[in-house]
């Protein structure tokens, strides 16, 4: 290549060999330099490799091109393309296979001397080697050579000649090539196609032709300016490169007329374009002084129909070195590796990074595709350091069946894992909320049960200015304190926290022995000094410090309780004052306070944040006046509102605030599937239709949609049209005549006689029933099934061979309206169908329409189709 600026070639099968060709060949050796120093004579190539000087061919001057042979013996075997048109097979150093010793220094030379352009190696007989050169008159420009002819003299024949002089050996001069193509015309690049060892593709001065050796005489060509550079990508044997000036083209064999892609031109001549060996759609394009290399990644994307289209094209750029880059290879087997050089032999060693695509899947694993990789971060299942991500939370809760039990509904906190205790407040509150608003519609018909659902802060403003206080004894002790008298709103609130049972009795009794057995005893024991039974505490205390898992010091707290005294300045009172904030439990922390406050100070109790919000508000509704309470309970609700704490869905009930304060809730926790169930439950209809609700109803139905839970979202969806009939959406889909336009269903239900019903058309399954296979209202035969050919409206049951059918295909073993499988059915694409069962036992062998003459691939379209819903696989 004297003159021009120098090229580079991999060694197709050394991973470890490179040739910088210039005036002259170099071998390099290219060696890692990670663990050792720079040897002495070493260039630099990259930061972890260096390049060794192996040897240098400078016998063969005149150089315009450079093939390696493909094969793996002999190693280091090359043909040079000459200015002259003769192409010699050069080594770079010794072999010492004296089979192949004969090959080195032999010379192909064309009839007419003109300059060779582009070299060839046959990829499948490593013997044929293409050349392509310049045009001369009516002489050949494409021709093939036999390295080995000299096995069969009686084709080729060949005569002895001198070498230059000085050469002692003599070689074999080959002036008869094994094929010659492309007559009166210049071929300026060659490929071999992979796919089969006769064909070869040509770029000639104004087309591609493929020219095929089977038959010589006939060519198939496309005219053309791109006709540089041709090269087949190794992973798309019909996908083909090629160049004219800045722009690059693409082509299809099978499609040869036009280019399938045109890439963007570039403002400066094009200089070279390689596939990448060891990438899919890799191309790589540089032009002339240029320090960047362009690289085009060509990605198809599935179509549903199965068919190929134009690729998408991610373009982008990068900068092997600094100075301008004369030529660049890929490495054959390193993915994405290349080694450059600038036209002052300066070589650099190159890895092309990966786009990393990352993919965060609706189960919460996390992938990401790095080159040929592909990696996945997933939870680890017995990882219990860390708290869990709603999405898990929300998705393990679906599962079981977590906001559908409707009747027991303080369950569904056991179903969310029993493990969040305002979720357990949440839902035994609404639990609370549906009980007594149905004993009130019960007693009194009319809208006092909405109050229920309106929360304790409306219940409470019904009562302003109602109530009294009135003293009373304590139980145990000679004391008596001011206690509100309840009247019927505080008894509904009392009983909507829980502390007493539906009816007239206001008995705590029986929510003690709940929480004794529930194991809650210093909750217990402050409930029942809340009610002034101080003897009941104590008794409660010593039952929990005599209990397996109950804690030794709560005699201690016993014992303190036991020494109570009511006057103000003894030391009882100021060392129980002093000494509480250091008790660990909330509730017996509350518990001293209440005992040393003053008569209608209670902000010990009613502040302290660590204790449950349906035992604060209970206790204030004992304590407090209707003043006092309408301030505190005002105050709570907006801390609740604020913080987004489900415990104040007890004093917003399911309203506008219960709204706000549900909002403030998904805000923080993203926790959509409980606000839906939650706001379904017994909202009024303007609070359904608030557009956050909607939101987050939307949402969690995606989120099914997108987990496969298809079977939950169809249970959500009627659980919600139980809960909000306007919500139960019109029918969107039926079954029109193709003549008059009217639905058969509803014509059929429309028909007074006795036993015209649905079952008519074939949808009940029973052969005994009648069958209708035309419209009811225009008596026109209804369309005939692909496969069976009966008309629609006939049960599969019935058609021969049916049976086969229903037993691969049913569904559902129960008698339903309409069976599945005499649904019917057909393809919007090419609206051919029939029965639901015919038609997947069609499509569970076949991908194309069972119609005679129709391609269409129906069941590509749906690309769901065979998708399984999640709930359903088994781990």
């Amino acid at each position: 290549m004297s003159g021009t600026k120098p090229d580079i070639l991999w060694a197709p099968h050394q991973v470890d060999r490179f040739v910088v060709c210039d005036s002259e060949l170099s071998l390099y050796h290219v060696e890692s330099t990670v663990n050792s120093e720079l040897k002495a004579g070493s260039l630099r190539l990259s930061e972890d490799s260096a390049a060794t000087l192996l040897s240098i061919n400078s016998d063969t001057p005149y150089m315009k091109c450079v093939a390696w042979y493909l094969n793996y013996d002999p190693e280091c075997l090359l043909a040079v393309g000459q200015a002259n048109g003769r192409v010699v097979l050069t080594s770079l150093g010794q072999d010492h296979n004296s089979k192949f010793k004969d090959l080195i220094g032999k010379e192909f030379v064309p009839k007419h001397a003109r300059q060779c352009n582009t070299l060839a190696w046959n990829p499948l007989d490593s013997n044929w080697l293409a050349a392509g050169l310049d045009k001369h008159r009516a002489d050949f420009s494409v021709l093939i050579w036999d390295i080995c002819s000299k096995y069969t003299p009686d084709i080729v024949p060949m005569e002895k000649v001198r070498l230059s002089a000085g050469e002692t050996e003599t070689t074999l001069l080959v002036t008869k090539p094994l094929y010659e193509l492309g007559q009166n015309d210049a071929c300026l690049s060659l490929c071999w196609l992979p796919r089969d060892q006769k064909l070869l593709l040509a770029g000639m001065h104004r087309n591609l032709a493929i020219f095929d050796l089977r038959n010589t005489s006939q060519k198939m060509f496309v005219n053309t300016k791109a006709v540089q550079g041709v090269t087949v990508d190794p992973y798309f044997h019909d996908r083909v490169a090629s160049f004219y000036e800045g722009q690059v083209a693409i082509w299809d064999l099978r499609k040869f007329e036009k280019p399938v892609l045109t890439l963007t031109e570039q403002p400066k001549p094009l200089t070279k374009v390689a596939w990448c060996p060891t990438r899919t759609g890799l191309l790589a394009t540089l032009t002339r002084d240029s320090n960047i290399i362009r690289l085009y990644d060509m990605q198809h994307t599935p179509t549903p129909i199965g068919d190929e289209t134009e690729p998408t094209i991610i373009e982008r750029s990068v900068q092997p070195c600094d100075n301008y880059i004369a030529s660049f290879a890929w490495h054959p087997t390193s993915q994405n590796r290349m080694i450059v050089v600038t036209p002052n032999r300066t070589m650099s060693d190159f890895t092309v990074f990966e786009r990393i695509s990352l993919a965060w899947s609706p189960i919460t694993s996390l992938m990401w595709a790095c080159g040929r990789h592909l990696y996945e971060c997933a939870e680890e299942e017995n990882d219990n350091s860390l708290e869990k991500d709603i999405a898990t939370k929300m998705r393990l809760r679906a599962l079981s069946r977590y906001g559908l039990d409707t009747e027991q509904v303080w369950r569904n906190h056991i179903l969310a894992g029993n493990e969040d205790p305002q979720l357990k407040s949440l839902w035994y509150t609404l639990h609370f909320m549906k009980q007594y608003t149905e004993d009130m519609d019960q007693k009194s018909p009319g809208n006092k049960g909405s109050l229920v659902y309106a929360g304790i802060k409306s219940i409470v403003k019904s009562s302003l200015g109602m109530v009294e206080s009135s003293k009373h004894n304590w139980s145990g002790l000679d004391k008596q304190t001011d206690i509100q008298n309840l009247n019927e709103e505080r008894i509904l609130a009392l009983q909507l926290c829980g502390w007493i049972k539906k009816g007239s009795d206001v008995d705590v009794g029986p929510f003690l022995n709940s929480l004794v057995q529930e194991g809650e005893w210093e909750r217990a024991a402050a409930v029942a000094l809340f009610n002034l039974d101080i003897r009941r505490a104590i008794q409660i205390l010593n039952e929990g410090a005599s209990s397996e898992k109950g804690d030794l010091n709560l005699n201690v707290v016993a014992m303190a309780l036991s020494g109570y005294t009511d006057e103000k300045n003894s030391l009882w009172r100021e060392m129980c004052s002093t000494l509480r904030l250091q008790l660990n439990n909330p509730y017996l922390c509350v518990m001293f306070a209440f005992l040393t406050s003053e008569t209608g100070s209670y902000d010990g109790v009613l502040y302290e944040n660590k204790v449950a919000v349906r035992d604060r508000v209970a206790f204030a509704c004992k304590f407090l006046s209707d003043t006092q309470l309408n301030r505190y309970i005002e105050k709570l609700t907006n801390e609740m509102k604020e913080a987004g704490n489900l415990e104040g869905i007890l004093l917003t009930g399911l309203t506008k605030d219960g709204v706000d304060l549900m909002e403030s809730y998904v805000d923080r926790t993203g926790d959509v599937q409980t606000a839906s169930y939650c706001m379904l439950q017994g909202s009024p209809l303007d609070v359904l239709k608030d557009e956050r609700v909607q939101y987050w109803i939307e949402n969690y139905r995606n989120l099914l949609d997108a987990w496969r839970f298809w079977h939950k979202r169809a249970e959500f969806d009627i659980h919600r049209s139980k809960l909000d009939p306007s919500s139960k959406p019109l029918a969107q889909v039926f079954v029109s005549c193709n003549f008059c336009g009217k639905s058969i269903s509803y014509s059929c239900s429309s028909v007074p006689h006795q036993g015209r019903g649905f079952s008519q058309y074939g949808v009940s399954g029973s052969p005994t029933k009648s069958k209708v296979t035309s419209c009811p209202g225009c008596r026109k035969p209804l369309p005939r099934c692909a496969l069976c050919l009966i008309n629609m409206g006939t049960p599969v049951s019935s058609c021969p061979g049916g049976s086969k059918s229903d037993e691969k295909v049913d569904l559902s073993k129960d008698k339903k309206l309409a069976q599945f499988n005499n649904w019917f059915t057909w393809c919007h694409n090419c609206r051919h169908g029939g029965h639901a069962g015919h038609m997947l036992s069609w499509f569970r062998d076949h991908a194309e329409c069972p119609v005679s003459a129709c391609t269409c691939k129906c069941m590509q379209l749906d690309t769901t189709g065979n998708l399984v819903p999640a709930e359903t696989v088994q781990p």
